[in-house]
Parts: structure tokens; sequence; C-alpha cells
């Protein structure tokens, strides 16, 4: 496939076929993730507090195999054979899911999905910023993200419609899931080609070195103080973001949402996740990251608040509208930025040290949440994020350059080795 070149025109098509590929595996996933709290609540008994450790250990070993991952890319110069492995891991997942009874199956099925899943992101994403070009890289990866998220507000309809269809049967509908998946997979070995050239941050059309590139710790070191700051925000925004499948739960128990019905909770978030990541992208490409990555997380706290405060369905359901446009933000705001930091030779390197400070938040937002609904209610884990969501919002206005949008030269990159930054402005 070619890459486009460094002046304004298409996303490349590598852009567009990796989004759909990653519409199809998250429509399947999400059909088993939605489920998955209620499967082993309310099927298998197992107790909210397991199922919180379950979700946030699962979401940490996920995002940990994204930094292994992001590096043995950027070691071998190839980003497609590792995407294939993930691929196959996370589809291999999904028969198990169908299978299992009892919590340990569910647990390795689990546990299998997000190895997979970790494995495959970081190479993905390093892919997306090689043809991306600067004036696009926000836009390409919400894009991306955009084609993803349709795929799991398709997966929520296709949960709801399987769960109607097999009379609530949640093995059945594991197996409808193990479908998507499987055809992804196909799409991605036969149509996602590994470039020979890549775009660096200075818009120039580099061609791809065969040699492996040594690990070094040094790498790290070197991936600036910008970097670094951005990974403190990470953290603590992360910390925030608690399961979803514990709004699923949330609903069922509080507002007497039918078993039924529970995939529909993913839809409506997906839905705004989906239709917000591109424009978002768009416009921070046009008026710069910092600016669209507040708005994103002033829209998680009136997400949370909305949420705590509901009475009824229809306020819940408000705020997980407003939850998705804020999923449909931050990432790709951070992955942008990431990219925007660092020098092509560690990007990789760099979007898999991310995923893992990301999973160091998750593995808190996850265990806490079930330690906190535990203890004083599922309704507390709104309230909880509400509050770690505005130090996160204080601390990305105090820290985060507001930069300027990039006008198609300089992007801020790092000169690698140096650990000095360039002195154009970055988003």
């Amino acid at each position: 496939m070619k890459n486009a070149p460094t002046t304004k025109k298409a996303i490349p098509t590598t852009v567009w076929v990796i989004g759909l590929v990653m519409c199809l595996i998250n429509a399947s996933t999400v059909v088993i993730y939605s489920l998955s709290a209620l499967y082993l609540n309310t099927s298998l008994g197992v107790d909210i507090r397991l199922i919180g450790l379950l979700e946030g250990s699962a979401e940490a070993l996920s995002f940990i195999m994204k930094l292994f991952s992001g590096v043995i890319s950027d070691y071998f110069r190839r980003r497609r054979p590792i995407m294939l492995i993930g691929y196959f891991m996370a589809i291999v997942s999904k028969p198990i899911m169908a299978t299992s009874t009892n919590f340990f199956n569910v647990f390795t099925a689990r546990f299998l999905e997000r190895i997979g899943n970790g494995i495959q992101a970081s190479p993905r994403d390093a892919l997306v910023g090689d043809v991306a070009p600067a004036t696009q890289r926000a836009a390409s990866f919400g894009l991306m993200r955009s084609l993803g998220t349709a795929g799991s507000f398709m997966g929520s309809i296709l949960g709801f419609l399987a769960m109607w269809y097999t009379a609530d049967n949640f093995k059945q509908v594991f197996w409808i899931a193990s479908i998507p998946a499987f055809i992804a997979f196909i799409l991605l070995a036969l149509y996602v080609k590994e470039p020979k050239t890549h775009i660096d941050n200075d818009g120039k059309i580099v061609r791809l070195k065969k040699s492996r590139r040594p690990i070094r710790m040094a790498d790290f070191m070197s991936l600036g103080r910008n970097y670094w700051t951005l990974m403190v925000i990470v953290l603590i925004f992360m910390s925030a973001r608690f399961g979803e499948s514990l709004m699923v739960l949330y609903s069922y128990d509080n507002f007497g949402l039918e078993k039924t019905y529970a995939p529909l909770i993913m839809t409506l978030y997906n839905l705004t996740y989906s239709f917000s990541s591109y424009p978002c992208g768009v416009l921070a490409d046009k008026y710069g990251r910092k600016t669209v990555m507040v708005f994103g997380t002033v829209a998680l706290v009136v997400s949370d608040l909305c949420m705590y405060s509901a009475s009824g369905l229809p306020i819940f359901f408000v705020g997980v509208l407003i939850w998705g446009i804020q999923l449909g933000i931050v990432h790709n705001m951070f992955v942008s930025l990431v990219t925007d930091y660092v020098h092509e030779d560690v990007r990789g390197t760099a979007i898999g040290t991310y995923y893992l400070i990301a999973a160091v938040g998750s593995f808190i937002a996850g265990a806490g949440g079930g330690f906190v609904s535990h203890q004083f209610g599922i309704q507390a884990i709104f309230f909880s994020s509400l509050i770690v969501g505005l130090v996160a919002l204080g601390v990305m206005i105090a820290l985060v350059p507001k930069g300027k949008p990039i006008k198609g030269a300089k992007s801020g990159a790092l000169k690698v080795g140096t650990g000095t930054e360039t002195k154009t402005s970055v988003q």
C-alpha cells in the first residue's frame, strides 16, 4: 500500500484498513466485555470485588504487553508481524469464553484476550504514526479510532440482538461474537502490508531501515521533559477511568435494567465515542491538542456528575453518552502528543511506555473501583472518578504547553540521544 506524501492529501489507505480491522475485532470484543461482569455475577456467582480485580488486572496486563510489543517493534523495525500475533491470541480467547463454566475459564479468556490486545496495540499506533503526515496525525488517529469504535457500537447492538435471539444464553452469544474476530484477522493478514518508508516529525518521507535497532535504556531517558510530564497526567487521568462494565452492573442493580438490554449501555457511549473521535482529531490538528484535551477531561467530570446524581435511567444515559465523548477525545490526544514529542525511531517504545503508565492508572481505577463500590456502594465510584478527574484537569491546564497548531513543518520532536527538544511549539 502506498503511504501518504507530506502534502495535504487523503488520509493513507493503511489507516483505513487498520480502522476496519479494529471495527470488526471491537465488535466481537464488546459483545463479550459488555456481558462479562453480568455473566460472572449472575450466572457464576462471583463477588463484585473479584470482578473489579479481574477487570483491573486484565487491563493492566494488556498495557504492560503494549510496552513490550512497542519496544520489540522498534527493535525489529517491523509492526505488522507483531500485530498478527496479538490478534491471533485475541481470537483464540473467544471460544474459551464461550465454553467457560467457572471463574478460572473466564479469567483465562479475559487475560488471553487482553494480552493479545496489548501486543497488537503499540505496533498498530506506531504504524499509523509512521504513515500519517504531521498535519493529519490527530485526524488519522481519530479516523482509526472512529472506525474502531463504530465496531464497538455495532458490537453493542449485536450483543443486544444476540441476547434477545438466544433468550439470554450467554454462551451462545459468546460464540456469535467470535465470527467478526475471525474476519478481522483475515483482513489484517491479507491487506495490511509493512510500509517501506515512514514519515518523520519534519514531514519528510524516510526510508525504513532494514537493520535491527538495539534496545537501550537510554531511549527511555531521552524521551524528554514534555513526554514525561504528559505521562504524569496520563497516570492521574487513567486512575479516574473505572471499567465500563461497572456501568452495566450499576444500571442493572439500581435501575432494574433487564439483562437483555444491558449491552445498550455500551451502545450509547460507543455511539458518541465513534462520532467524536475523528472530528476532534481534525480540530486538534487545526487548533492544538491541549484545547481539545482539556475539553475531553471536562466531559469526564460532567459525565461522572450525571451518573452519580442520576435518579433514573434518562439522566444516567446522558452521563453514559458524555462518557463516550471523553473516550473519543482524550486517548487520541495522548497518542498524538506522544507521536509529536518523540523521534520516529522510538515511536513504538514511547507509545508502549505510555500504555504502561496508563496500565498503572487502570489498575488503580479497576481495583479501587471494586473496593469503593463494596465499601460505599457502586454509586460512589462515579464520585471518586469525578474527584480524580478534577485533579487531572488542574494538572493538565498547569503543565501541558499550549503550543500552536502544526503548520506542516516542525512538530516539536525530540532529538533522540540528546534528551533535548526543539524550540518549535507542540500541541
